[in-house]
C-alpha cells in the first residue's frame, strides 16, 4: 500500500480561485461553517469588473434569502414580473409559488458587493492580485502555486475552480471543455438612452438583426445587439454607430442612444466540462459550463452550483458525512445534468431569437401564440428558467418529494429560508409530537409545523432540496432518515474518506455508522 503523503504544517481547508459571485458565495458558505478558506483572485482589489450579468432569478433569490441577502439586493434593484418578448408573447412571473415571482434586474457588481461583504465577515482570507500559475495535488493536499508581486506557494486540502471560462484550474487539470461558438461578434455595451422604452426590458429582432436593452436604474443600460450578417472577430473595433444601426434594425428605434462607458465585441459559446470534480478539486460556474446570454442563466447557474457543492465540502470535511466521497461525488450527479439543461435551453432561446427567414419567424409566431394560451406551458417554462423546477434523482430508497426544492414554509420558529441561514440541515415535524434522533445537534436545527393537523415530517438539506419526507412517520424513521445524513461531527476537519471503523466510532454505539453503510448500498 502507498504510504499517504506528507501534509504541509500550513495548509488551508479550501483554496477558492475566482472572487466572481461563485467564487464569493461558496467561499462565504464554507468559513461560515468554521473552515479555513482562502479566495484567490487575480485582479486587483481596484479593478473594474464590468461584466455582462444583470439578471437575478427566483431561485437564486431563494438561495440568497438563506444567506439573509436576498431583501437587500432586491432593494437595489429593479424586479421585472411579466416578459414581454418577440411576437408578442407575454410571460408573468407571478404565477411562480415563491416569494420573488420576478427577475430582478440588477448588475452584477451589487450582488459581488454583498457576497464579498459576507465572505470577509465570515473570516475568508481574500488575495487579489494573485494569479494561480500551476495546481498539482496528491492524495492528501493540493498545491497552488502563484504569481504575486513575489512568487508564493498556497496548500489546501480541497480546491474549487470558480475562475470562469478561461478556467487556469480546469486548464491545470488536463479537463477538456468541448463545445461551439452559438453566435459570433454581438456587441456588447452600457449606453444612455435620450428615450427610455416603454417596458423595463427591450428586447425583439427583425430580419437579420437582434437587440436588447436593460436598464440598471442609474441611467444607464445594458446593450446587446447582433445582426447575422456580421463577420467581424471579437478583436475587431467596434463603435457606437454600429451599435446603434443594429439596434434601429432590431427594434425599430435606437431609442437614442449615446455616451458608450464602454463597448466590445464577443461570441457567445455553449460548453460544457464532462466532470466536475478531479480528485481533490471542483469546478463551479463557468469554470465548468458557459453558454448563450439567452435567459440570463449564466451567473444564477454558477450561484446554484455553489450552494450544491459548498454543504456538501463542509460536511465531508467536518466529518458529519456517513460517506463523504459518496456526498462530494453527487455535486457532478447532481449539478452536470442540469448545465446540460441550461445549455440546450439557452441555446434554443437564442436561435428561436434569431430567426431571419420569413417562414421562420412566422413559426416562432405561430408557437409564441399557442404558448401564451396554455398556461401549464407557460408555468413550466419559467420554472425551469427561474430555477424554481430544478430538481434532482432521488436517493436510492427515497420518494418523492427527495431532490425537489423544499418551499418558504411558514413554520412556528419561522419562515424555512430563515432557519436556513444557519447552514444547517433543518427537521420538520408535527407540533407537540417528540421527535428526538438519535443524531448530533451540530449540524441539524428542529422546527414543527404550524398547525396541529400536519401528521408528515421532512428533513431539508442546507440548500434549500428535500433530503427525506415520510407521511407520518415513527421516532424510529425519523432517526435513521436523520442518521443517514448527519454524524456526530469530529473535533477539526477531516480531509479524506474515513474506514468503516473510525466511521462506527463517531455514531452512539456504532449506530450512526451502520446505518450510513445501509444508504451507500
Amino acid at each position: 500500500m502507498t504510504a499517504p503523503a506528507s501534509v504541509p504544517e500550513s495548509v488551508v481547508d479550501v483554496a477558492v480561485v475566482g472572487a466572481g459571485p461563485t467564487g464569493l458565495l461558496i467561499a462565504g458558505d464554507l468559513a461560515a461553517a468554521g473552515l479555513t478558506v482562502t479566495l484567490i483572485e487575480r485582479r486587483p482589489r481596484t479593478a473594474a469588473n464590468l461584466t455582462r450579468a444583470f439578471a437575478v432569478h427566483a431561485r437564486t433569490l431563494e438561495l440568497l434569502d438563506a444567506r439573509g441577502l436576498a431583501d437587500e439586493l432586491v432593494a437595489t434593484g429593479s424586479p421585472v414580473r411579466d416578459l414581454r418578448l418577440f411576437s408578442g408573447l407575454t410571460l408573468s412571473l407571478g404565477m411562480l409559488p415563491t416569494r420573488f415571482p420576478f427577475v430582478l434586474i440588477t448588475p452584477q457588481f451589487e450582488t459581488e458587493r454583498l457576497l464579498e461583504r459576507r465572505a470577509l465577515s465570515t473570516g475568508v482570507d481574500i488575495r487579489y492580485d494573485h494569479e494561480l500559475i500551476a495546481l498539482h495535488q496528491d492524495q492528501d493536499t493540493v498545491t497552488l502555486d502563484l504569481r504575486t508581486p513575489e512568487p508564493a506557494t498556497l496548500h489546501a486540502r480541497h480546491v474549487v475552480g470558480a475562475d470562469g471560462v478561461r478556467s487556469t484550474v480546469r486548464r491545470e487539470l488536463g479537463l477538456p471543455f468541448p463545445g461551439q461558438a452559438v453566435v459570433s461578434s454581438m456587441v456588447l455595451a452600457d449606453v444612455r438612452l435620450r428615450d427610455a422604452p416603454e417596458d423595463l426590458l427591450a428586447v425583439d429582432s427583425k430580419g437579420p438583426a437582434f437587440a436588447f436593452l436593460v436598464p440598471f436604474g442609474d441611467g444607464w443600460y445594458r446593450a446587446i445587439a447582433w445582426h447575422r450578417d456580421s463577420r467581424a472577430r471579437d478583436s475587431d473595433p467596434v463603435d457606437l454607430g454600429e451599435l446603434r444601426a443594429v439596434t434601429r434594425t432590431a427594434l425599430g428605434t435606437d431609442h437614442g442612444m449615446h455616451d458608450a462607458r464602454w463597448i466590445s465585441r464577443f461570441h457567445a459559446d455553449e460548453r460544457q466540462v464532462p466532470h466536475y470534480r478531479a480528485g481533490r478539486v471542483f469546478l463551479a460556474g463557468d469554470a465548468a459550463h458557459v453558454h448563450s446570454p439567452a435567459g440570463g442563466q449564466g451567473m444564477n447557474t454558477g450561484l446554484q452550483d455553489a450552494a450544491n457543492l459548498s454543504w456538501k465540502l463542509a460536511a465531508a470535511l467536518l466529518g458529519r458525512a456517513p460517506d463523504p466521497e459518496a456526498l462530494l461525488d453527487s455535486y457532478q450527479d447532481e449539478r452536470h445534468p442540469v448545465g446540460r439543461l441550461v445549455l440546450r435551453g439557452s441555446g434554443a432561446l437564442t436561435r428561436i431569437a434569431m430567426v431571419s427567414s420569413p417562414a421562420r419567424r412566422a413559426a416562432r409566431g405561430l408557437g409564441a401564440a399557442l404558448l401564451g394560451r396554455i398556461r401549464p406551458a407557460q408555468r413550466r417554462v419559467l420554472g425551469m428558467v427561474s430555477g424554481i423546477d430544478i430538481a434532482y434523482p432521488a436517493p436510492p430508497g427515497h420518494a418523492r418529494p427527495a431532490g425537489h426544492r423544499a418551499p418558504d414554509a411558514v413554520l412556528r420558529e419561522g419562515r424555512l429560508y430563515e432557519l436556513l441561514r444557519a447552514g444547517d440541515f433543518v427537521l420538520i415535524t408535527p407540533p407537540g409530537r417528540d421527535f428526538a434522533p438519535a443524531a448530533p445537534e451540530t449540524g441539524l436545527a428542529r422546527a414543527s409545523w404550524r398547525t396541529s393537523g400536519r401528521t408528515a415530517c421532512v428533513l431539508v438539506r442546507p440548500d434549500g432540496y428535500v433530503a427525506w419526507s415520510a407521511p407520518a412517520p415513527t421516532p424510529a424513521e425519523v432517526s435513521r432518515a436523520v442518521s443517514a445524513w448527519l454524524l456526530t461531527p469530529r473535533k477539526g476537519p477531516v480531509s479524506q474518506k474515513l474506514p468503516k471503523e473510525e466511521r462506527e466510532e463517531q455514531g452512539e454505539q456504532g449506530e450512526q455508522g451502520e446505518q450510513g453503510e445501509r444508504q451507500k448500498e
